[in-house]
């Protein structure tokens, strides 16, 4: 499936699950520094108050994953590279999980992901919200969207007003005089939506869905109150750290920085004369975000660039180290803590904000956000899913488990297009799916 065909919006819409049958779902993470392939056995569940709207069960069944080539900061750079890799990733769940991969369920950081709240009312008369209405006013926030450079990733009616009055879940049957509409439309440049395509394609694999990454790691490392109350996910990959806000239940804000954990290792190999996999297990091992007192005593050996044996390692204060690493460390936290401020849902996110992606593994680093981002900080880890082998449940592999999570959630996403509205999603039982049950019946 295209990309750039279906819907006006371009990108394909993840099949709907039926709440009465199992469902095997294949998901793709293309990261910087790894790229990860889940396949996930997806099985009914009773409705309970531990992960609301949740309708699956997720059983990890196949996992492959390895070390990227030809990414840089999100974007694909060598295009066989990357095939290679996603071969070699997809073959291994493939072989675990014994079934063939046919498609995908793909994560994007690049194309500078863009997030929007478009507000539409109509009028009503006095009279009875009806599904046409709902129709009518979705149509009129969602049309506001569409760019010729940019495709529609995600979008997500935030709440509904009635006569001025916001904070309205569900207005049908309700009376007013006007009825209003907040969306949230998640975009990504086209460009950089074609070319993971197209990488994936080469693979002979098609694209079933694609998905903003600080989504599927919000999905993964998020609680039910942290969702609900307002909270901030931050997920520091390698070469992008993005940052997504929950509150009420749904997704109100996405923003990303093309900055991450390997332009710390750089940052080490420069300052240090070293390679780069010498400058990254110095970092992994000894590296910290967070000055000690005991590190002026302590001595790192360093090895030199070259392949001259008889060059000898340099020995360095482990506080130099932590010099290099923190200044990064700190010129991010504190575009993260302005990215915040700036985008105008600080009150929503309050004192909570979870860490996650494989870049916030770093000694010292929810100290160093503490004082930075001056809030609650903790590390948030993959959740919610069954069968991770223990290599694969730290916070680096959150967006890879999110993915998995995301088709059982995307019932609650309105795409409208030239033909009207386009509501793919659904199982039958949140809120949006009846809704869209509702404006499928009347049109």
């Amino acid at each position: 499936m295209s990309i750039f065909g279906g819907s006006s919006f371009g990108l394909p819409r993840t099949r709907p699950l039926s709440s009465k049958r199992a469902h095997v779902v294949s998901v793709l993470d293309i990261g910087t520094t790894k790229v990860v392939c889940i396949i996930a056995r997806l099985t009914p569940r009773r409705e309970s108050a531990v992960l609301p709207g949740r309708t699956h069960n997720v059983e990890v069944i196949g996992l492959g994953h390895q070390r990227s080539h030809g990414i840089k900061s999100g974007v694909i750079a060598d295009l066989d590279a990357v095939e290679n890799v996603v071969r070699l990733a997809v073959d291994a769940a493939e072989r675990m999980a014994g079934l063939t991969v046919e498609s995908l369920i793909v994560n994007v950081s690049a194309g500078r992901i863009g997030s929007d709240v478009y507000t539409a009312t109509i009028d009503l008369g006095g009279q009875e919200v009806e599904a046409g209405d709902l129709r009518k006013v979705l149509i009129a926030a969602g049309q506001q969207s569409q760019g010729n450079d940019r495709a529609v990733l995600h979008s997500l009616p935030t709440g509904f007003s009635l006569d001025g009055e916001r904070g309205i879940r569900d207005p049908l049957g309700m009376y007013g005089d006007v009825l209003g509409v907040d969306m949230h439309v998640v975009t990504a440049e086209r460009a950089a939506l074609r070319n993971l395509e197209l990488c994936i394609n080469r693979a002979h694999l098609t694209v079933e869905g694609v998905v903003a990454t600080p989504y599927a790691s919000g999905l993964a490392a998020l609680v039910d109150d942290e969702v609900e109350l307002g909270c901030a996910a931050i997920d520091m990959g390698g070469g992008m750290t993005t940052i997504s806000v929950f509150a009420e239940g749904k997704l109100i804000h996405t923003d990303a920085i093309g900055i991450g954990g390997h332009h710390v290792t750089t940052d080490l190999a420069r300052g240090l004369s070293t390679r780069i996999e010498d400058a990254e297990r110095l970092k992994v091992v000894h590296g910290s975000a967070v000055a000690n007192g005991a590190d002026d005593r302590e001595v790192v050996s360093v090895p030199p660039i070259g392949e001259d044996d008889r060059d000898q390692p340099t020995q360095v204060s482990k506080a130099l180290l932590t010099r290099i690493i923190s200044a990064r460390i700190e010129e991010t936290l504190e575009m993260l803590r302005d990215r915040i401020q700036k985008s105008g849902f600080s009150p929503v996110v309050g004192k909570r904000v979870v860490l996650t992606g494989g870049a916030c593994q770093l000694t010292g680093m929810p100290e160093a956000a503490r004082r930075i981002l001056a809030r609650n900080v903790r590390i948030g880890r993959p959740m919610g899913v069954s069968g991770l082998p223990a290599a694969a449940k730290g916070p680096a592999f959150s967006t890879a488990v999110g993915l998995t999570i995301y088709p059982q959630m995307a019932d609650q996403e309105t795409h409208a297009g030239q033909g009207g509205l386009f509501s793919p999603f659904g199982n039958g039982n949140s809120r949006f799916a009846r809704m869209g049950q509702w404006l499928k019946e009347s049109f």
